[in-house]
């Protein structure tokens, strides 16, 4: 199973510290990690994109210089709204013939005019292109000379609209029309044949519409007058043979609505009588309400000024009167005079209240004969109205036929004088703003335009190329891949040795792969829940990626520290343990498994303190079965009790059955891939051959990485910090 980190207690503080920095670089924003791909993506195939950059800079520049130079001249039209309504109601004035969410549909009606065949054949026929030799010349095709009339016109109106280009800005109605040839001035004399063609087009299009409207009108016109003469003249015929008295009702829309005057005035006495009605109903209310309440608890009493000024006087005697009652005896004159006087106020208050109320009375009683006598006046009018009724059936049908006629005929009088007005008078709502002026420079080939086109056309290439082969190639580059692609957690990164001596880079402990060992240490430390695991075994998947000097290096970091150790050389194939630690092997694992020695006679001390190495021995028959062998397990148990730390260097994976025999007997596995070399397919492999013995998978360790060729950040080189002599030190 995968390695986990311990679980510490906060009084520790390395531990504190330790998760301080775990919490820091799960916080590492993806935008981070993208950038950092990126730039190792650039910086390992720098050469490969300069050169697909380059192939197609040049590719540009050799195509641009084999095109022929063309120019292509421009004019520009101002499309306004429409001014001119053929059938509106003022074709002087500057109205819109187009709603507002129609507008852009009429522009680009305008533009579809301008592309139109039609508008192409009328300047091919102006400026006689079908027979001119230059324009054939400026197109780069060979005279018509074969071709028929029809034929050539085709043609060249074809050309035309092939080479021509109209386009309309947003938010704007300036219309850019633009045409491109060889021949500059060709392109000034087509585009602005297009641009005057195109405003006779539209001039011609509303003359045509405007001739048609007025002898359609005019025709209408008179069928109109004909019908409202008969129409007026059988109405009044009627009228006379009735003898109804018609008005007409100038608040009607019109002014010609008709109506009698019996019934005119059956509607006023009505409309009275309602009000009269109205007036009654409210009179009526406010009396009953008024009679159904006591006299000084009405709001009309309560509201009148003089009942108001009785009632306060009366509260003001009555305050005096008691005021005297405590000062005098009941017959004193003050109090006699006092209560004279409140009696007179008493009753004056009293008739002011039923004045109140009898004028309310009163009202009730003049609006109930009022609404009486409008009644009576209502009824003797509606049975005169209902005799005349009867006469008005047929009068009223042919007065609305009249006035219909009358209406047809208004609207089509002032249309045909709103025509006949107009006639003649073409306004365009088309004009232009700027004529084609010859240009003087080529719009094409444009060099620079071309070659920053390959640059952006040759960078995504490129982009799209190092990308895919980036996808297809799983090889372990950078420290990131060992996470992203084995799924494994990465103990350490070992740097190249500058002379291609790591181990003697060793000796110099300020060397960086020294420091990058120092610092595999203390993952290691870390690395199982238990800490440091005391077995750990150090292999690889293929042969020569560094998977002996790392052991070797451990081992010596470890023993640095003051720790017994001991390296066990458990390749029994190709053992490189002694050849790296500098010690003899006449005797060793072979020997020691095999039962011709013990530990004590094959352990070498090695010539670092605190060392103790035991090589691989003669290379036996069947390594794969002396290492599964009791012995070894009996081995393992014997060094675990007898040193503090043992690192057992073993075979590759693949192919061969000595590491997966050992993995189960260790505490921990350490996988040693090479950068640029072990490939992420080849890896999970061997990690499934050791997963199916359940070992402790520690974690990888990331050999030879060049950082320049592996195209990360420098840190990973070990090259962010140097030492530096006393004397070059800063003070």
């Amino acid at each position: 199973m995968d390695a986990t980190y311990p679980t510490q207690t906060p009084a520790t503080p390395v531990y504190r510290t330790n998760a301080e920095h775990e919490r820091l670089t799960e916080r590492e924003s993806g935008v981070s990690q993208l950038i950092r791909y990126v730039v190792g993506l650039v910086r390992r195939n720098i050469w490969l994109i300069a050169i697909i950059v380059a192939v197609a800079i040049i590719a540009a520049v050799v195509l641009t210089m084999l095109q022929t130079p063309r120019y292509t001249a421009m004019s520009t039209l101002e499309i306004a709204e429409d001014t001119q309504q053929v059938l509106g109601e003022d074709l002087g004035a500057e109205t819109t013939s187009y709603a507002n969410w129609d507008i852009e549909m009429n522009l680009n009606t305008q533009l579809e005019i301008l592309r139109s065949r039609a508008l192409a054949e009328r300047v091919a026929e102006r400026l006689d292109l079908a027979s001119n030799e230059r324009f054939f010349n400026a197109m780069e095709a060979a005279a018509l000379v074969e071709l028929s009339e029809q034929q050539r016109a085709d043609r060249t109106a074809d050309m035309l609209r092939a080479n021509f280009s109209v386009d309309l800005p947003t938010g704007t109605r300036i219309a850019e029309l633009r045409y491109t040839s060889t021949d500059p001035g060709v392109s000034a004399m087509v585009v602005d044949a297009f641009a005057s063609e195109f405003i006779q087009a539209n001039l011609q299009r509303k003359f045509d519409s405007s001739a048609y409207a007025r002898s359609f009108v005019a025709e209408q016109l008179e069928e109109a007058r004909v019908r409202l003469e008969n129409s007026e003249r059988e109405l009044n015929a009627y009228a006379r043979e009735a003898g109804l008295i018609r008005t007409r009702d100038a608040s009607a829309e019109g002014g010609n609505a008709a109506g009698s005057m019996t019934a005119s005035s059956l509607l006023q006495l009505n409309t009275a009588a309602n009000e009269a009605q109205a007036a009654r109903i409210a009179a009526e209310a406010r009396w009953n309400a008024e009679r159904a309440q006591p006299l000084f608890s009405s709001q009309a009493v309560l509201a009148s000024p003089t009942v108001q000024s009785l009632m306060q006087r009366r509260a003001t005697l009555q305050a005096e009167l008691d005021s005297a009652r405590d000062r005098y005896l009941p017959d004193h004159p003050a109090v006699t005079r006092l209560r004279t006087e409140l009696q007179a106020t008493e009753t004056s208050l009293n008739r002011a209240a039923n004045e109140v109320r009898n004028s309310i009375r009163a009202n009730y009683q003049a609006s109930a004969a009022a609404e009486g006598d409008l009644r009576q006046q209502v009824n003797t009018l509606e049975g005169a109205t209902l005799a005349e009724q009867d006469l008005s059936v047929r009068y009223n049908t042919l007065a609305r036929e009249a006035d219909t006629n009358r209406q047809i005929y208004d609207g089509l009088l002032q249309r045909y004088r709103a025509l006949n007005a107009a006639a003649g008078i073409t306004a365009s709502n088309i004009a232009v703003v700027d004529r084609a002026e010859v240009p003087s420079s080529p719009s094409s080939p444009n060099l620079p335009r071309n070659v920053l086109l390959a640059m952006v056309l040759g960078l995504a290439l490129a982009g799209a190329v190092v990308f895919l082969r980036d996808q297809m190639d799983d090889r372990l580059r950078i420290p990131e891949d060992v996470e992203s692609k084995i799924g494994l957690p990465l103990l350490g990164v070992v740097p190249t040795a500058e002379d291609g001596n790591p181990v003697g880079a060793l000796d110099d402990p300020k060397s960086p792969i020294a420091e990058s060992y120092n610092a595999l240490r203390t993952t290691l430390m870390h690395s199982t829940r238990e800490g440091l695991p005391r077995l750990l075994l150090v292999t690889s998947a293929q042969a020569s990626e560094g998977k002996t000097t790392t052991s070797y290096a451990i081992a010596r970091s470890f023993a640095r520290v003051g720790k017994n150790v001991l390296l066990i050389d458990a390749d029994l194939r190709r053992p490189n343990v002694h050849k790296t630690a500098d010690v003899p092997n006449k005797t060793g694992m072979s020997t020691l498994l095999v039962g011709e020695a013990s530990l004590a006679d094959v352990a070498v001390r090695s010539s670092y303190p605190g060392l103790t190495i035991v090589p691989a021995g003669p290379i036996p028959p069947s390594p794969a079965e002396l290492l599964s062998s009791p012995r070894m397990a009996a081995l393992l148990e014997q060094v675990e009790a007898e040193y503090d730390f043992v690192v057992i260097d073993s075979a590759p994976i693949l192919g061969l059955a000595d590491s997966t025999e050992l993995a189960a007997l260790v505490d921990g596995v350490a996988l040693v891939v090479e950068a640029n070399r072990g490939r992420g397919g080849q890896l999970k492999g061997a990690l499934r051959r050791l997963r199916a013995l359940n070992p402790v998978l520690v974690g990888a360790i990331l050999t030879k990485y060049d950082a320049s060729k592996g195209g990360s950040y420098s840190y990973y080189g070990y090259n962010y910090y140097r030492y530096e002599s006393d004397e070059n030190a800063p003070a």
